[in-house]
């Protein structure tokens, strides 16, 4: 190849790899440009979400896909008071105990059962005709359909210790072990209730269904009231 050859090749080289260098730096230039731009949009997003206070806030927790059941104490297991010789007398107390209160919570969606979680309040007592300082009381928890028949029932026992020089005490049970199953989807927790009471004899659920009651830690005096009649 002769020289003029030679050098318009090498001319044409050159011309070829500037060229190549021009492009790529065009290149670089543009997608700098964008770069750029694109920071500039996300400021401006960034600005009119401050000003305008469009911050996200997290998502709401899952709620349940209905109302809870209605927990409740049965009245004529809400009290339990032992009568030494069957004798309605508050010297005549030995042990005895009032379901103060019960809260609940639930959780249920889809077609998951519904569980339930509680916490029993109970105010216990010890009378004159105690035997010991200590007492195990039993009660019981039933879930039933609304205003009918008993589904489960199941019995717990609640072992205590009254301090020395101590016929008072308050203990809270806490029960989160309660599944109630659903026929389906549209099963609404409004279906059923969660019913609480002591193990109770007949006698000690007559008492209370007549409205009969002592204090909690009735002594050898008087029943509350002044009387066994009740409040």
């Amino acid at each position: 190849m002769s020289r003029p050859l030679l050098l318009a090749a090498a001319f044409a080289a050159a011309l070829t790899t500037v060229s190549f260098d021009a492009a790529e730096a065009q290149s670089s230039r543009r997608q700098d440009q964008q770069q750029e731009q694109q920071r500039e949009e996300a400021a401006k997003k960034r600005r009119s979400a401050e000003e305008w206070g469009d911050s996200r806030a997290p998502l709401p927790q899952l709620r349940n896909a209905g109302p809870c059941p209605y927990v409740k104490v049965l009245y004529d297991a809400a009290r339990y008071i032992e009568f030494e010789g069957g004798r309605e007398a508050s010297a005549a107390v030995g042990y005895s105990g009032e379901i103060q209160g019960v809260s609940a919570e639930c959780a249920y969606k889809d077609d998951e059962p519904i569980r339930v979680s509680m916490e029993i309040l109970f105010d216990l007592g010890k009378g004159p005709t105690a035997q010991g300082s200590s007492k195990t009381y039993r009660y019981w928890i039933a879930v039933t359909k609304r205003n009918d028949m008993v589904i489960d029932k199941q019995y717990f026992d609640l072992p205590v210790n009254f301090p020395a020089g101590q016929n008072r005490i308050y203990a809270t049970e806490t029960i989160d072990r309660i599944t109630i199953p659903r026929a389906q989807m549209t099963t609404s927790g409004a279906n059923f209730e969660v019913l609480v009471g002591f193990d109770v004899t007949p006698q000690m659920a007559e008492f209370n269904r007549a409205g009969k009651r002592f204090r909690v830690n009735a002594g050898s005096d008087v029943a509350a009231g002044g009387s066994t009649s009740g409040q």
